[in-house]
């Protein structure tokens, strides 16, 4: 695995984004795996490198998550700012076109780019995502937001999991990669103390579960995503 980063535009100056690099970097089938709202790019890893000998995979931490900088303000986290970020990514990575993998929030940021005009997105794969986002699946996710704080490193591996554990898919996951995820998005901010890596203002972004809960229809809850 490599790891680059570059250098994005944002209303009040640049921000860095990281990714990671699997595969020969002279290899011309590209494929770009994004995550999802709250998680970074290590969530590919095991695809990453199962495919690396077919593909370059390139996995990037979408603003504020991961390893990338935080954006200066909360409405900067904005779907046309993240197809801005990707746009330089993939100029970066200077090939013609791209495949992508996009897993909720990173399948709509694909679809988005898929869909106009000249994309260099060849094909598309999408995850738990579609054009429309319904208020019950808001509703969930504002459920799991925000900052977490744990006793230990095990608890937290808990707390990642739990809102995975309803999917049939995660019977297939280890505990090895539990663990992982685990350290991958967490930090150490006392002693024996981790937070998720998720920043604040992402998260002031989405309605709270009471607002959801308020209104009126599957329209309000299209609009707010």
């Amino acid at each position: 695995m490599r790891t680059g980063t570059v250098t994005a535009l944002n209303a009040r100056g640049f921000h860095r984004l990281r990714y990671h690099e699997w595969g020969s970097a002279d290899n011309e089938r590209v494929l770009v795996c994004v995550h999802g709202l709250a998680r970074n790019s290590r969530d590919f890893d095991e695809l990453a490198r199962s495919l690396s000998r077919e593909f370059r995979v390139v996995c990037p931490d979408v603003a504020g998550r991961g390893g990338s900088d935080w954006l200066p303000a909360p409405d900067a986290y904005q779907l046309g700012q993240y197809l801005n970020d990707m746009t330089v990514l993939l100029a970066r990575l200077d090939v013609e076109q791209v495949d992508w993998i996009g897993t909720s929030m990173g399948g709509l940021i694909g679809l988005c780019l898929a869909a106009l005009p000249n994309s260099p997105i060849r094909t598309l794969i999408l995850n738990d995502i579609g054009p429309f986002v319904s208020r019950e699946a808001l509703q969930r996710i504002a459920g799991y937001l925000g900052e977490r704080h744990f006793d230990s490193l095990e608890a937290a591996e808990a707390g990642c999991a739990r809102p995975i554990r309803p999917c049939a898919i995660s019977m297939t996951i280890s505990g090895d990669v539990w663990r992982r995820r685990a350290a991958a998005n967490c930090r150490t901010a006392a002693w024996r103390c981790t937070t998720i890596r998720r920043l604040p203002k992402v998260c002031a972004q989405i309605p709270t579960a009471t607002s959801i809960s308020g209104a009126s229809g599957s329209r309000s809850a299209a609009r707010a995503c």
